[in-house]
């Protein structure tokens, strides 16, 4: 999809920064044509602040989306994927896993989420970032509690993991 997105915008560095905010915090676009989060409408001058352009800037790329009909499937689609636990865990009482691994890797998931069911910890919620959006992804895993040491040291027996860190 990024990569559709990304040859949509070639030539418009700009609007391709309000596409690609878009993209990473869910919003969409409704059937008024305005940018949502959900329900809530999110201004024009909001979005252009926060990726450093003018508000005319995020008016055109919205029109753009909604002028091709590719696109405006993809940004009408979109919705936001609920509340990320991670700087709250803590709070929470649960502890946070973060994984590593080649942007290419295939079955870290799988395998780290077995291996963590194995020692008999709850997951709360998964989050892996995706590699065409972040050069530099991680596999972010909140459990009820911290994994044991031995899970960690499992964890980085995956050929394509290069770091596995707790908190």
């Amino acid at each position: 999809m990024w990569k559709e997105i990304e040859q949509f915008f070639s030539g418009a560095p700009a609007k391709l920064k309000v596409a690609k905010l878009m993209v990473e915090l869910g919003f969409g676009i409704n059937d008024k044509g305005k940018v949502v989060c959900g329900n809530v409408e999110i201004a024009d001058t909001s979005i252009a602040k926060a990726v450093n352009v003018d508000r005319r800037v995020v008016r055109e790329a919205v029109k753009d989306i909604l002028g091709n009909v590719r696109m405006k499937r993809i940004f009408t689609g979109l919705r936001p994927a609920g509340s990320f636990l991670k700087d709250v865990a803590p709070e929470l009482g649960y502890s946070v896993v973060e994984i590593r691994a080649r942007p290419d890797a295939i079955g870290v998931i799988a395998k780290a989420t077995t291996y963590i069911a194995e020692a008999g910890v709850s997951i709360r919620q998964i989050l892996a970032e995706d590699p065409d959006l972040n050069p530099d992804p991680k596999l972010l895993i909140i459990t009820e509690r911290q994994i044991p040491g031995e899970v960690v040291s499992k964890l980085l027996t995956i050929p394509t993991v290069t770091k596995v860190s707790l908190s």
